[in-house]
């Protein structure tokens, strides 16, 4: 039953952190800043937000830095907009699945090129 709580609450801090920094936080270091998902600790004191973001990796990492040195604000946030007796501690973390998934279609990509390249040839 707790998971399913903690579920729920790991949608609804999604939902609000990404409305938060797309429209609250004015760092400038905050590039194109993705939350691919949100891991909330079954007693439900910790979230660990997970981000992707699109840029260099320069880019990411000041986006991570600003978004952790952030995350006193971001939590008093969440404290005002979602009724909770104990409003979770937050942590920003790097995801990279999107850069890997992308990394991998490009593989894919040239693999396919290449395949087709070396068919037309035999047909010749």
């Amino acid at each position: 039953m707790s998971k399913h709580r903690s579920n729920r609450l790991a949608e609804t801090l999604k939902e609000e952190i990404s409305q938060l920094i797309r429209v609250e936080l004015k760092d400038p270091r905050i590039g194109f800043v993705t939350l691919t998902s949100v891991d909330v600790a079954d007693d439900l004191s910790h979230a660990k937000v997970y981000i992707s973001v699109l840029g260099t990796e320069e880019e990411g990492n000041a986006s991570l830095d600003a978004l952790n040195r952030a995350a006193g604000f971001v939590r008093s946030e969440i404290g005002k907009r979602i009724r909770l007796r104990h409003v979770p501690s937050i942590v920003f973390k790097y995801d990279p699945s999107i850069q890997h998934g992308a990394y991998i279609a490009k593989l894919l990509k040239d693999v396919g090129v290449s395949e087709e390249t070396s068919k037309e040839e035999s047909h010749d």
